[in-house]
Formats: structure tokens, sequence, C-alpha cells
């Protein structure tokens, strides 16, 4: 099993000057390091991708979703601007030698409301029109993009597993696909094995962090399941911790982090990584 991290877990938002984070990050035994485009103008693609290749660590791709990039809005020209930023996402995302873009692109993170059942049934229309789009736009570039479900406090349209199944059949192209964070599934799921054997084939990411957001192996998550599930449906691709620190007061709120969840972040990732290694190796 490969394993990564988020540099969401020390930083935000990336820019050239994250690189920097590289080098600990491999001397951590990490092989893959995510990267968070919250704006694609703080960053060199072909700077990243030189530090990337000196640090020997591979890329993987996550866009940011905020009230600005709304694929459910009612007005169509805050779709265009989220078309415009996967657009400037998938060319990094080509740029890195990525396979695919990861991230929540069906609506706006934070929309968590009490809507009516015709309201919900527009907003998830206007989601697979949308997402159809997105993956005609991908596919030519040889992409796919990885569909994550949040859960309900972050979202009132795709909690779990389900959910995200039903919403790639609904888009059907073939550049659908799933990623799974343990940490919204802890919540949402009844089980974490059968949602994992749920997504099967589908699922091409897979992000974790205990159940109360800190080092894999420090809380309540039922590990064996996740561990189960995977070996069940042959998954072979990429386990990344992705958390947040507190020092980023935007992004701490935003997720609702008001303290630190080890003793450094670099303890957090050393912490995370030795347990994911003593479970699947």
């Amino acid at each position: 099993m490969k394993f990564g991290v988020s540099t969401w877990l020390w930083t935000s938002p990336f820019s050239n000057e994250t690189t920097t984070l590289f080098p600990k990050i491999k001397a951590l035994g990490f092989t893959h390091v995510e990267i968070p485009i919250e704006d694609p103008f703080l960053i060199d693609a072909d700077l990243v991708k030189s530090a990337l290749a000196d640090n020997d660590l591979i890329p993987i791709a996550c866009g940011a979703f905020g009230a600005s990039r709304d694929l459910t809005h009612e007005d169509r020209r805050v779709h265009q601007v989220c078309f415009d930023y996967i657009q400037q996402c998938f060319d990094l995302c080509n740029a890195w030698d990525c396979t695919f873009l990861a991230g929540p692109m069906y609506s706006a993170v934070g929309k968590a409301r009490q809507l009516a059942p015709e309201i919900r049934r527009i907003e998830w229309e206007r989601a697979v029109q949308n997402l159809n789009h997105v993956c005609e736009l991908a596919a030519p570039r040889g992409l796919a993009i990885a569909l994550e479900p949040l859960n309900r406090f972050e979202s009132d349209l795709v909690n779990t597993c389900q959910d995200v199944v039903r919403l790639i059949n609904d888009i059907n192209h073939p550049a659908a696909k799933i990623l799974l964070d343990s940490f919204h599934m802890t919540i949402e799921e009844r089980s974490l094995e059968e949602a994992i054997l749920n997504a099967g084939d589908k699922l091409i990411h897979v992000q974790v962090s205990e159940n109360y957001r800190g080092a894999p192996g420090s809380g309540q998550t039922r590990w064996g399941e996740i561990k189960r599930g995977l070996k069940s449906i042959g998954y072979d691709g990429v386990i990344s911790i992705e958390s947040f620190t507190p020092d980023v007061k935007e992004l701490a709120g935003a997720v609702c982090i008001w303290k630190p969840f080890a003793d450094s972040q670099d303890e957090f990732a050393k912490q995370g990584i030795d347990f994911l290694n003593s479970l699947f190796h």
C-alpha cells in the first residue's frame, strides 16, 4: 500500500513556497503528496514539478470548492467560474502527470440546508449535468475526477458512498470515479467495509484521519473494516492522511478545528504513517 499526506496538515494555501515541505514529507516515509489547489495563480507548475522530482514524490491534485465554485448554484455564471477553475486544475494535473483531480466538486462545501424535495432534485440534476460536462473536459486530457462524499455538516447533497455511487451512475461517464475519506465515513456510514465494497472498482483514492480528525490509529475508527474492504476490492491506489492545522485560522475555522491534535504537525504525520505501515504491511 502506498501512503501520502496532504500539505493542509501544515499550511494553507498551497503555493510555490509550500514545496519546502517536500523534503520533510519524503523523510517521514511518504511516497505521495496531496496538493490542494486553492488558488492556481499561486502555483508555478514547472517549479512544483521540479521540486517533486527532487524529492521523489508523486503528486495527487485536490480541488477546493467554496461558495464561488458551486456547480449546483442557480446562476450559470457561477458554474462557468467553477469550470474555468477546474480547467486550471486539469492543466496542473497534466503538468504533473496526475491521473485524476479529487474533491467534492459537485457543490460548494458548507451548503447544509433543509430543502424542499423539488429544490433538492433540481440541485442534484444540476450537479449531474455539470459534472458530466466536467468529465467531457477531463477525458480528452486522460484524466478522471474522484468525487468525495462529505458529512452532513458540510454538505446536504452527497454524504455517503451510496450517494456518490448514485451520482456517478447518473453522470454516466467513465471519467467519474470515487474518493472516500474515513473521517466523513465514520460519521455517515453504518459499515466502513460495506461502503468500500459498494464503491468497488470506482474507488481511486482514499483519505484517512481519525474520527476526530486526529492521527490515524489514535481514535475510534474501525481500521480493520477499512483494511478488509480495501483488500476485498483489490484497491491498489494511495491512502493519504488529510487533516489540518489550527495555526491557519481561516481553514481551521472552516473545518472547526480549534486545537492541535498532536505535539506538532510533524509528530501527527509520523504517528499516522507509522500506524498505517503497521496496519497494512
